[in-house]
């Protein structure tokens, strides 16, 4: 035990990366399925069907000229085409297969946010506030889930990080060559997602206010060229024009803001002070606020980007987990110096330590459950098991409860195939005319009744129109969706149950 101690006082960092590898591997492992529909059905789908030779999702400039530009950068994607075109190259062609090297190397880049966070802290204070923010960088609850994502909000973090940590780190330095660099990683995320701008801004508001213009003139050069070659590049070259992949996300955002989950202007301030847990995390934001004028490297960045997705209508709790360690390492190291600074104060000292081991205690309860989530698995085992059936050329998803259709991710069906759904919101007198179904070719070769709410009277009413309906499979949704839908309906990851058409498809897989 005493060798232990010794060997962590003396290497702190490499005792706390390695807790998070460990975690984090456990996340690769377990934790399958997605997240959002962003993960998937923005990245991983669109980059297989293009390998494929499909592009299903419409992302590529049509022959008929129909396909316009969605909004969203290439370079992403085109890393995971890459990626999955090199794993079909060396023979690996099972989705989940994939998805395992996918959620290792995500995990990897991941430990970038465990050390720079590390480091930034010990720049700007001393060991026992890094170890303290490393620790949290590497154990708090939902980084490890978070980290085996395809999340665009996420995966930029570690450059963020790497641009800042050498933004401290050189803050006398007037070496051109850093600074252009610093400017680059900030050009990276931008081209992973984009209101990273407002972060990398901020760092460069800050620059120009304490009058060192050259290096903030350095830093924009380099975020503006890779910028121009990446997101221009790309786009040139796909759509004969620089920038539209960019022009159009900012008008469609400007003009569908409200179209989507809309609060108050203070739902991030509730749900980051929930996922911190209090009282720690209130002390994170006082710590946070007190501590503005000598840590304005991470305030004013992290303060921008809170007002704009605060003022901004559409409320997604992900779009602000990109501040989230910066928010913990500038608040940790104010509240430490609080804690400091009164640290005559037995009632202070008191709080803080049963504060700190509340923290850890409901973070380690939360933690591995957490990291283990098999998120939407009743949807992905639905397409495998279909994939046992090369013969299916179309397929009904029967969803007459919602009027939200829960896409099914097709990458795990293993081909490209239509479908339809009939949703709440459709009339079933409508839907018996929108083919003629007694023609064999027309009808589905398997329709997916999604929740159990009065299925039996959904199939017999379904049977109507296609009379040789059987029952295939039922797929039950993970343990950690079903506590999800509990907490809130709105996740709605429910039973699927799989109806063959006989008349299409006679034999059951076995």
């Amino acid at each position: 035990m005493q060798t232990l101690k010794k060997y962590y006082n003396q290497n702190p960092l490499w005792v706390i990366l390695l807790a998070a590898l460990f975690f984090r591997m456990l996340a690769v492992v377990f934790s399958k399925g997605f997240g959002w529909i962003d993960d998937q059905f923005l990245i991983i789908e669109i980059a297989q069907s293009w390998i494929d030779g499909s592009d299903y999702y419409g992302w590529l400039p049509s022959t008929d000229g129909t396909n316009e530009p969605k909004g969203f950068s290439f370079f992403y994607v085109g890393l995971h085409y890459l990626l999955l075109s090199f794993l079909e190259w060396v023979n690996i062609f099972d989705p989940q297969g994939k998805m395992y090297v996918v959620r290792f190397l995500h995990a990897l880049w991941s430990l970038l946010i465990v050390f720079f966070g590390y480091k930034i802290t010990l720049k700007l204070s001393e060991q026992k506030t890094a170890s303290l923010v490393g620790w949290m960088m590497a154990l708090l609850w939902f980084f490890p889930f978070l980290s085996v994502r395809n999340l665009v909000e996420f995966v930029s973090i570690p450059l963020l990080m790497w641009g800042t940590y050498l933004t401290v780190q050189s803050s006398k330095s007037t070496k051109w060559s850093t600074w252009i660099w610093v400017g680059i990683l900030f050009g990276l995320a931008f081209n992973i997602r984009m209101q990273t701008l407002l972060f990398s801004g901020g760092i460069g508001i800050v620059l120009l206010f304490s009058k060192r213009w050259k290096e903030a003139l350095l830093v924009g050069l380099g975020t503006i060229g890779i910028i121009a070659v990446i997101q221009g590049g790309i786009d040139y070259l796909v759509w004969d024009e620089p920038f539209i992949q960019l022009k159009s996300y900012v008008l469609y955002n400007m003009e569908h803001a409200a179209d989507y989950t809309t609060g108050p202007w203070y739902v991030y301030l509730l749900f980051l002070l929930g996922i911190l847990i209090p009282p720690i995390s209130i002390f994170i934001f006082w710590g946070w606020l007190r501590s503005w004028k000598k840590l304005l490297i991470l305030f004013v960045p992290t303060l921008l980007f809170l007002l704009f997705h605060s003022y901004y209508p559409n409320k997604q709790e992900r779009f602000v987990i990109t501040i989230v360690p910066f928010l913990i390492i500038a608040g940790t190291i104010g509240w430490q110096q609080i804690v400091l600074k009164y640290k005559s104060n037995k009632a202070l000292f008191g709080l803080n330590k049963y504060s700190w081991y509340f923290f850890w205690t409901i973070n380690l309860i939360l933690l591995l459950p957490v990291t283990l989530i098999y998120s939407k698995k009743a949807r992905v085992e639905a397409m495998e098991h279909l994939s046992h059936y090369p013969e299916l050329e179309y397929f009904l998803i029967e969803d007459i409860n919602k009027n939200v259709l829960r896409f099914p991710p097709m990458f795990y069906l293993e081909k490209w195939v239509p479908y339809d759904a009939m949703m709440e919101r459709d009339k079933f007198s409508s839907f018996k005319k929108k083919k003629d179904w007694k023609i064999i070719s027309n009808q589905p070769g398997f329709v997916l009744f999604f929740q159990p709410d009065n299925i039996e009277q959904r199939v017999k009413k379904m049977k109507t129109v296609f009379p040789q309906l059987v029952f295939d499979e039922m797929i039950q949704p993970g343990k950690a969706d079903k506590v999800l839908h509990w907490l809130n309906p709105i996740n709605d990851n429910q039973n699927i149950y799989i109806y063959r058409n006989e008349a299409v498809i006679s034999t059951k897989s076995k």
